[in-house]
Parts: C-alpha cells; structure tokens; sequence
C-alpha cells in the first residue's frame, strides 16, 4: 500500500510539474510604489469594470479628464507655455524695435524675469496675446512643433515633451486599457497642446480643453485660413474646467486628476456626479528630482484643494513617496 500511495504521490508531482506555470498579471502602474494611491486607483478601475457589481459603470460614461500643467508635465519654474511666448518674444523682437523700451517685453529682451513678473497678469497675457496672435492656424501649430523640437527646459537641458510624468503616462494607458476615454482639461491653450499632445499622451486634438482665444476666418492667397486674434475667446481654469467639460464633452467624469487649485472646481465637480468616483491630486513633494510646492507657490498654488481632499478623502498622490520614477528617461 505504501508503495502505491508513494507511486500516486510522485505521479501528481509529475503532473504538476508538467502543467504550464500561470504567468502573474503584468503590473499596469510599474512606476508606482504600492502605496495607497496606487492601491486606490487600481480599486478603482477594478470595481467600476466588474460586471454586474453595484460599481459599474458602463463603457460610455468613462469619462477621465487629466489638467496638463503639473499633472501630466512639470510646471516650474514657469507654465511652458509661458516660456514659449517668452522664446517667441525674443524671436520677433528685431521686429519691434519699441519692444527695448516697453515693459514686459523689455525685461523679456534682457532677461530680467523679476521685471516681467512685476507685469502681472495683464503684463503675461498681452505677451501671449502678441506672441499667439496674427498667425494662422497652421503657421502656430508649426511655430509650437518646431519649438517643442528645439527648446530645452532650463534646469533639464532636455526638450520640454521630455518632462512628462511617467506614473502619470501608466495611468492614462491603464484607463483606456479599461475602456475609459481620457480628455486633457488644462488652463493651457488648446492650439499650444494640440500639436503633441496626442503624441506624448495618446490622446487626439478633439479630446482636449484648454483656454482659447478668437479666430477669424479669411481667404488667404485663395485659400481659406483661421487667423489668430489678440482677444480671448474661453479660460479654461478654477470654474471654467466644468464649465468647458460641459460645453465641449457632454458628460460629467468619474474619474479626475489635478494638482491644483486651479483644478479645485473640476474636481468638486466630478465629487458631485454620484456613483463611484475618483478624484486625485498629484502633491510636489519632491525637490530633488522635481520641486516641491504646495500653499506659498506662484506657480500651482495647492491651497484649498488639498484641504477639501483631506477632509473628503480624496486621494492626494505624494510624489516623493510614490513614484519610483518621475520622468520616463529615468526608467531602468
């Protein structure tokens, strides 16, 4: 008998053997540490896909909307974009020999930053207008291109597509791997992330919100053209987020990131659909590999938000804690 028993034992150990080994699911978020946003985001997705759960929600109201700025790409030591009005500044300059003499473009010329910032709003807005407007659509898609292409970030040297977050690349990946249909909203201009956005993100030009200005219709040299204009048409910040992801998507979201203030209003707003929702906020805590900033800061002041997260338990991702890695050339 024990040598039958023994026989059965080492033929189940054979069989065993012989079976192929299951390979364990692929991490979807490889540059996060397990640490509780992560946990929370992969819940998330997990009970708003199940099946039959009281979480559901069905394929046509995954709605995810991402801010731009600080969210998906750092955002010091100035907005890019402002940076690249500053480069464009520079470049028409000879063209505008009062510019030596008129602030803020006179600081921009000698690079004095205190003395473009001292401008204010109104001195930063009439850079971008000047240096966005006059231009067909075309002719600005092409100038940001080319820019994008050349630039370096200051502190990087490396070109500005560059510092995209790669936990947050995972997380855009992750969600449309789940049938969630993800949107830029960003207080950024929608013709400046256009041109390669959908390159570095992976999502297409009519799935992004951003401020915008007046265009004008024309015929150029027999063909017709939109022309930029030096006048506002939509800010898309604070109130205008749920108010531009109403005009232009048509469906309240389940799922939003930002890291600002300036997002506090998108996320209270997706708080308030009901259901299951998620709302994130990815907190500057790293100033060795990025910086670190929160309630003091001119740029992405996270003030308010972060006190609104804390007390309604919103997740509040701590990028020193979390992310294995920041930008995807620190990848292994």
């Amino acid at each position: 008998m024990r040598a039958i028993a023994s026989l059965q034992a080492l033929l189940m150990c054979l069989l065993v053997a012989s079976q192929p080994a299951i390979a364990a699911a692929p991490d979807p978020l490889p540059s996060w540490n397990d640490g509780p946003s992560k946990q929370a985001i992969v819940k998330f997705v997990a009970d708003t896909t199940r099946q039959g759960s009281t979480t559901f929600v069905a394929p046509e109201a995954r709605i995810a909307v991402f801010d731009n700025d600080g969210t998906l790409w750092s955002e010091q030591p100035a907005y890019f974009q402002l940076l690249f009005a500053l480069d464009r500044v520079k470049a028409l300059a000879p063209q505008h020999p009062d510019w030596k003499t008129k602030q803020p473009f006179k600081g921009v010329i000698e690079g004095d930053t205190k003395a473009v910032m001292a401008s204010g709003e109104k001195g930063l807005l009439e850079l971008i207008a000047v240096t966005h407007a006059g231009m067909t659509t075309e002719e600005f898609s092409k100038t940001v291109t080319d820019w994008i292409a050349t630039a370096k970030h200051p502190r990087f040297k490396r070109p500005y597509n560059e510092l995209v977050f790669q936990p947050m690349l995972e997380v855009l990946a992750y969600l449309r791997a789940n049938g969630f249909k993800t949107y830029i909203v960003s207080g950024g201009g929608i013709e400046f992330m256009r041109p390669w956005a959908s390159k570095v993100y992976g999502i297409p030009p009519e799935q992004i919100v951003g401020s915008s200005g007046k265009v004008k219709y024309e015929i150029r040299n027999g063909k017709p053209v939109l022309v930029k204009l030096a006048e506002v048409d939509f800010v898309d910040d604070k109130e205008g987020k749920p108010a531009g992801i109403n005009k232009f998507i048509g469906r309240v979201p389940v799922f939003a990131f930002g890291n600002s203030d300036g997002d506090h209003q998108m996320l209270q707003w997706t708080a308030a659909g009901g259901g299951t929702r998620f709302m994130g906020i990815v907190h500057h805590t790293d100033a060795k590999r990025e910086w670190a900033y929160d309630r003091k800061s001119h740029i992405g002041t996270l003030d308010k938000a972060w006190d609104e997260a804390t007390q309604k338990g919103w997740t509040v991702v701590d990028m020193q804690k979390e992310w294995k890695v920041i930008y995807p050339w620190e990848q292994k």
